[in-house]
């Protein structure tokens, strides 16, 4: 298929996209639409010549601003959409066209991810009602996990709650790991074993090997593992029992403080944006001090963990947000490394440039190596798209 991917990643407030070319000598288009619902949504985006804009589109819902979308393609008809589907339970291994069976499998998954599912859900119907002819696919955050063995993702649970409930670990940020692994392979000439970070306002790792996922730090939801950004990771599973019969809180309200008031926020008292932390922390604030080392920490963490699925450790590839853009974030987590045999070159981790790739170790041989790898979610998603379209008969 040579005709553009409309890539859509769909939330409950907001939806971003990106139309990416079948050819790199395209430019791709890309935006966000922000604040759906609250009367005074906007469209930021960058158009073909680089030139960023911005567009008041008032109160708007989903059908809306993607009609709005559209008339920022510059006369480019996609001749796909892929979406973005946080979580597909066990039954979705791979990219899937969308049929109103594949909509219901998706809603009957939207419990294990009540704050993502629906609103991706939102953008398939929207999408579906402007396209009724394009080809849609659904592309599984948790597609990439399905390699696991049964000894990472299962729980020590009843039989039963598995068998007959699915409950399990799925991980997720599927299509970031899948592509950042695969640049490192690229990159460093091997097929081995790598562990991945995305780090961004949510996080997780991932133990690779040979472009397989074998364990995973998110679980049965995006709420289990590293510290986040409002999100609190690990926490004791007494904890929702102790709220409960302690402060009286219900199940709700627990569940509101873990997914929205944890993490870097709860942790600092003051925001969830590592900029901020970090230059808080440069005035010696006590709160963001702590928040980024109990961040860098559990990383590390988690890392030393994964490490175990591994039959070797070729290296360490930082990615996201934070994973790109933060030098103490990555100087910090390798520091609490040091058995790994890894060599951080401090001026080449301090010197990386937003959206490059980067090689950050002291190039010793025999040793892991350390990539800074921006991530490409929607390229794969793109790339996932065409490649299933092209085994498709239509």
């Amino acid at each position: 298929m040579n005709d553009p991917v409309l890539v859509i990643n769909c939330g409950s407030s907001s939806i971003k996209y990106a139309l990416v070319p079948a050819t790199a000598d395209q430019p791709r288009l890309t935006g966000l639409v922000e604040r759906l619902g609250s009367g005074d949504a906007l469209l930021k985006g960058v158009d073909s010549h680089g030139d960023a804009f911005t567009i008041g589109l008032g109160d708007v819902g989903h059908v809306q601003a993607l009609r709005a979308i559209l008339e920022r393609l510059e006369g480019r008809r996609p001749g796909a959409v892929g979406h973005r589907i946080v979580h597909g339970g066990e039954r979705f291994t791979r990219a899937t066209l969308i049929d109103d069976d594949v909509v219901a499998a998706i809603e009957q998954t939207s419990a294990l991810a009540p704050l993502h599912n629906p609103a991706n859900l939102q953008g398939i119907a929207a999408t579906r009602s402007l396209f009724p002819a394009l080809p849609q696919v659904a592309v599984f955050d948790t597609a990439f996990h399905q390699s696991l063995p049964p000894r990472a993702y299962r729980y020590a649970l009843p039989e039963s709650l598995y068998r007959d409930h699915g409950i399990r670990r799925y991980g997720f940020h599927g299509t970031s790991h899948a592509f950042v692994s695969a640049r490192a392979d690229a990159l460093s000439g091997l097929s081995g074993g790598w562990l991945t970070a995305h780090l961004g306002n949510g996080c997780s790792t991932a133990a690779v090997w040979e472009g397989k996922s074998l364990d995973t730090s998110m679980g049965l939801t995006p709420l289990e593992g590293l510290v986040m950004g409002t999100r609190s990771g690990d926490v004791d599973p007494g904890l929702h029992a102790h709220l409960a019969r302690q402060l009286g809180w219900s199940l709700e309200r627990i569940d509101e403080v873990l997914n929205r008031e944890s993490g870097l926020l709860g942790l600092s008292g003051l925001t969830n944006d590592m900029r901020e932390l970090e230059a808080a922390a440069d005035r010696e604030n006590a709160g963001a001090m702590l928040a980024i080392e109990v961040f860098c920490y559990r990383i590390a963490k988690s890392l030393a963990a994964l490490s175990c699925a591994l039959p070797r450790l070729d290296g360490i590839v930082f990615t996201g947000g934070i994973g790109e853009n933060s030098p103490r974030v990555r100087e910090q987590v390798i520091a609490l490394l040091p058995h790994f045999g890894l060599d951080l070159e401090p001026e080449a981790n301090l010197a990386t440039v937003r959206g490059r790739e980067a090689r950050i170790d002291v190039q010793t041989p025999n040793r892991p190596v350390l990539w800074v790898i921006p991530t490409d979610e929607e390229g794969r998603i793109a790339d996932e798209t065409r490649q299933l379209l092209g085994e498709t008969p239509r």
